[in-house]
């Protein structure tokens, strides 16, 4: 052991998602001793994977996942060699798995085709569904799964072991990571390098502001995604990738970190309204992971905080928010067990959403001008009697009035999912400098330098996270020998 080390490893992987994981499990493969630290405890460990949909997209042609992906990436193209590294193993996920026992199976509710089908993309033929664990959508499932798999194998894991710095020799190749347990630091070598699984940085509210530019957003993931990785791969001198691509949905604040998703799947009797009491947009557009049709093209919504106006028959149509039944995803329904009540009167009666019986009384319960917005309900109902909205082409079968008294609004909120910029990679995990260069013995994987450069779709990022961590794990482990 060197002296310049408490203890060493062939490989440290920093993080316990799917990325970290499957970095882990893969050097173990390939015969590597490894050391897996996180700085959560085990109650809170696992990152977005935990409370995500635990699923990924199956690639049923790599030739034509690589079109669909240069096809996403639009105008902020991604490196040929990370396009057929992404290509080839996002196909060997579900194998991959099944091959330490996991119940892998197609998910039949969800993302059973790409969401830009019929869109002019081309490749989508490629996408043939979503696996999972046993066939279902989150509930840790797959977390589970994967940390199972490590302790069989006899991978130590150390939660509650933030690492602090990378460390580097002479030449600034990474030869481990500085770490504190119990309060107390530790200097870990890793003779293949160190493999960063970290998460993104959707919980760091300057990082969010700098570089996704949301003054106003809530979570929806890990409060524990602050960048850490990001900041320690900047440190020895990595260069950065789309750092402003990101996803955000429909949210809803609650009051209290993280926040809910807005879901309206059940009635349609509602509109988007602005600050200003203006509507802005068709509110029944496909929010394809982050994205809408707009103006042209896909752009990020939402961006800005807005109003949901709807009426009596909308309130009783279903919970405005998705229990974990009918969507076991996120940190506020799974971790924090919150439950939406089901005809919304419960956050009626806490103020949440507000309830007028008139459009002008809403008005001025959520400073909207009274005029404005009335102006606005009737332009839209008329708008429905006719079965044509001129202003923003919301589909005729969706256009259905808001008339029925009372009325209420709730307040929508971007709800970030995920940041999907980082340290650069290449087609090997290879974490490169800003001259292009690879920084030796340093890797990275999953939400701290996920591949996507604009646009994705259903499963990606656990797809992600998977293929290139047991990239990096196999290439770090080769290192070490």
């Amino acid at each position: 052991m060197s002296s310049a080390f408490d203890e060493e490893f062939d490989v440290v992987v920093v993080g316990i998602g799917a990325a970290g994981a499957a970095a882990a499990l893969s050097a173990h493969e390939s015969g590597a001793r490894v050391l897996v630290i996180d700085k959560c405890d085990e109650a809170t460990a696992g990152g977005n994977t935990r409370v995500s949909g635990s699923g990924w997209f199956i690639n049923s042609d790599p030739e034509l996942a690589a079109v669909f992906l240069n096809s996403l990436a639009g105008g902020y193209p991604i490196a040929d060699d990370v396009v057929q590294t992404w290509a080839t193993e996002t196909a060997k996920n579900s194998e991959w798995l099944r091959g330490f026992g996991a119940d892998v199976s197609q998910n039949a509710q969800h993302h059973t085709e790409p969401e830009y089908l019929g869109m002019g993309i081309d490749g989508t033929d490629c996408y043939a569904g979503m696996d999972t664990v046993g066939g279902q959508m989150g509930d840790f499932l797959l977390y589970d799964f994967l940390v199972a798999a490590l302790s069989e194998r006899g991978i130590e894991i150390r939660f509650s072991t933030p690492a602090t710095e990378l460390i580097t020799d002479a030449d600034g190749a990474v030869i481990g990571v500085a770490a504190e347990s119990a309060g107390t630091p530790t200097r870990i070598g890793g003779r293949g390098g160190v493999v960063l699984a970290t998460g993104g940085f959707a919980a760091n509210p300057q990082m969010v502001r700098d570089y996704l530019r949301l003054p106003e957003s809530v979570l929806w993931g890990s409060p524990h995604s602050t960048g850490d990785g990001l900041k320690m791969a900047q440190k020895v001198g990595a260069d950065l990738w789309h750092m402003d691509n990101m996803m955000t949905i429909t949210g809803i604040d609650i009051g209290e970190a993280p926040g809910l998703y807005l879901a309206l799947w059940a009635g349609q009797n509602y509109l988007f309204v602005s600050p200003e009491g203006r509507r802005f947009v068709d509110e029944t557009a496909s929010p394809r992971h982050g994205h809408i049709r707009r103006n042209g093209r896909d752009e990020h919504f939402p961006l800005q905080p807005f109003h949901l106006v709807f009426d009596e028959r909308m309130r009783l149509s279903g919970p405005l928010s998705p229990s974990r039944e009918t969507l076991p995803v996120g940190w506020k329904v799974l971790m924090d067990e919150h439950l939406w009540s089901a005809d919304n009167s419960a956050e009626i009666e806490s103020g949440l959403i507000r309830r007028a019986d008139t459009i002008e009384g809403l008005a001025e319960l959520i400073g909207v001008d009274a005029k404005t917005l009335g102006c606005t309900v009737v332009q839209y109902n008329e708008a429905c009697e006719s079965g044509r909205d001129d202003h923003f082409a919301r589909p005729a079968e969706t256009l259905s009035d808001v008339s029925e008294a009372p009325f209420y609004a709730l307040a929508i909120t971007p709800l970030l999912g995920w940041s999907s910029g980082g340290p650069r990679r290449d087609g090997k995990s290879q974490v490169v400098n800003t001259d292009g260069a690879v920084i030796g013995g340093l890797y990275a994987a999953g939400e701290v330098s996920s591949t996507y450069s604009w646009r994705k779709d259903g499963g990606f990022h656990i797809a992600d996270a998977l293929a290139f961590g047991r990239v990096a794990g196999r290439e770090a482990a080769g290192r070490a020998k």
